[in-house]
C-alpha cells in the first residue's frame, strides 16, 4: 500500500511551502533531500551567533500582500532594506543607480542635472550603431545608461558573473536598467521586504513542521525512485534534465562558489553587500552576514563577523547550479524537456531546477498558494 499522499523531492521553498499546504489540507507527505540539511539554497549556518546565508545573500521582497502576510504568519521578519554599495577601483557608489550615484560619478545635484548628462551619453550611444539595433549586452546597456554607468557599474561585474566579455553576451539579458532621479538607496521596488528573524532556518522549521523529512536521500540513489509504491502523487523541485535522464543532453548552468571567513572585528565594511565592479578583481561582491540581522549599535555587540567572497564560475558536475544560461541553445533543450513534463502522470514539477527558470524567493511561494487542488 502507499503510504503517503505525496512523495515531495527537495526540501527547498517550493517543497517545503508545498509539504505545509498540503499537511494543512490533512495529506500525508515525506519530503526527501540529497543534501544534510533542510531549505534548500536559503540555508543559514550559525556561525558565531551570526546566521550565514551558505548559498549567497536571500532578502525576501514582494508587493503580494498574501504572500507577504502568509510567510509572516509563520514566522517574525526584520526591517531589512537592500541598499548595495558598488565598489569600483576603490571608489564607492550607492546601486540602484539613483542620485546619490549621479551625484559621486558627475558632482550632479538635481535630477535635471543628471538626466541631462544620461541622454548626452545615451544619445553617442544610438549615434555610434548608425541606425541598427544594438547586437550585444554592451551595445544596450550603452544605449540605456550610457558609458560611464556602463563601465563602472556594470561591465566589470557582468562579465565575472557570466564568465565572458559583454560584447559575447546577448542584448536581451538586458532590456531594463533603471534609473532613479532620488536619492534613495533601497534597491526593490516592492512594498515588503525583509529576513525572517533568526534566518531562514525559521521559516523552514515552519513551513515543514509536522512533516516527515529524509536528508541525506538522493532520490535517484534511494528506492525513492520507484515513487509510486510509496505514493499517489509525486512533488519533484530537482533539475530537469536529470528527471528525464538527461535524454535529450545537458541543460547549462552558471554556478558561484564561496569564500567564507571570520574576520576578528565586529564590522568589517559597513554594509551586508558590497559588488566589486572591477574586472581585475575575481569575485563580484562581499557580503557580510552580520548587517542582515543586526542594526545599529547592535552591530558592536558582537565583536566578530563572518564575510563571504563570492567567486561566479562556469558549472560543473557536482557543483550547485544556481542560474540558468537563457540562450537559444538552452532554451530550445528546456522546452524539450519542459513537454515531457506535461506528459507525466500524476508529478507536479516545481521550482527553479525543475523549471529551469530563475526565481526569488517570493514567486516560489505565489505560485504555490495559487495550486488550486491538493
Amino acid at each position: 500500500m502507499r503510504k503517503y499522499d505525496y512523495l515531495i523531492v527537495g526540501a527547498g521553498l517550493f517543497g517545503a511551502t508545498f509539504a505545509y499546504r498540503a499537511h494543512q489540507a490533512g495529506k500525508t507527505c515525506l519530503v526527501i533531500d540529497k543534501r544534510a540539511h533542510r531549505g534548500g539554497n536559503v540555508y543559514c549556518e550559525d556561525m558565531a551567533g551570526i546566521p550565514v546565508h551558505k548559498y549567497g545573500a536571500h532578502i525576501f521582497h514582494t508587493s503580494n500582500k498574501e504572500v507577504w502576510a502568509f510567510v509572516n504568519n509563520l514566522v517574525e521578519f526584520n526591517r531589512y532594506t537592500n541598499s548595495p554599495v558598488a565598489n569600483y577601483k576603490g571608489k564607492l557608489y550607492n546601486l540602484p543607480f539613483n542620485m546619490n550615484t549621479f551625484n559621486a560619478l558627475w558632482g550632479v545635484k538635481t535630477p535635471d542635472e543628471a538626466m541631462v548628462e544620461i541622454e548626452r551619453q545615451k544619445a553617442e550611444a544610438v549615434a555610434a550603431l548608425n541606425g541598427r539595433e544594438p547586437a550585444n549586452l554592451e551595445e544596450q546597456a550603452l544605449t540605456l545608461v550610457g558609458k560611464d554607468i556602463f563601465e563602472k557599474l556594470i561591465k566589470g561585474y557582468t562579465e565575472k558573473q557570466w564568465g565572458r566579455s559583454c560584447k559575447e553576451l546577448p542584448a536581451f539579458i538586458i532590456r531594463r536598467l533603471p534609473v532613479r532621479l532620488v536619492f534613495d538607496n533601497n534597491y526593490f521596488n516592492d512594498k515588503y521586504q525583509g529576513i525572517p528573524i533568526g534566518g531562514y532556518n525559521k521559516l523552514i522549521d515552519a513551513l515543514l513542521e509536522g512533516v516527515q523529512t529524509k536528508t541525506d536521500t538522493d532520490f535517484f540513489h534511494s528506492p525513492y525512485k520507484n515513487w509510486q509504491n510509496y505514493a499517489h502523487k509525486l512533488v519533484y523541485t530537482g533539475a530537469l534534465d536529470e528527471y528525464f535522464h538527461y535524454q535529450y543532453g545537458h541543460l547549462d548552468w552558471r554556478t558561484v562558489s564561496f569564500e567564507t571567513e571570520f574576520i576578528p572585528q565586529a564590522n568589517y565594511q559597513g554594509n551586508a553587500v558590497v559588488n566589486y565592479t572591477e574586472r581585475d578583481i575575481p569575485y563580484t561582491r562581499i557580503i557580510e552576514h552580520k548587517h542582515f540581522e543586526f542594526f545599529g549599535a547592535e552591530v558592536y555587540e558582537n565583536p566578530v563577523t563572518v564575510i563571504s567572497r563570492e567567486y561566479p564560475t562556469e558549472y560543473q558536475d557536482g557543483m550547485e547550479p544556481y542560474y540558468p544560461i537563457n540562450d537559444a541553445k538552452n532554451n530550445e533543450l528546456a522546452d524539450k524537456y519542459r513537454a515531457l513534463a506535461t506528459q507525466e502522470k500524476n508529478v507536479i514539477f516545481g521550482g527553479r531546477l525543475a523549471e529551469y527558470r530563475y526565481y526569488d524567493m517570493a514567486p516560489i511561494i505565489e505560485k504555490v498558494l495559487a495550486i488550486k487542488e491538493l
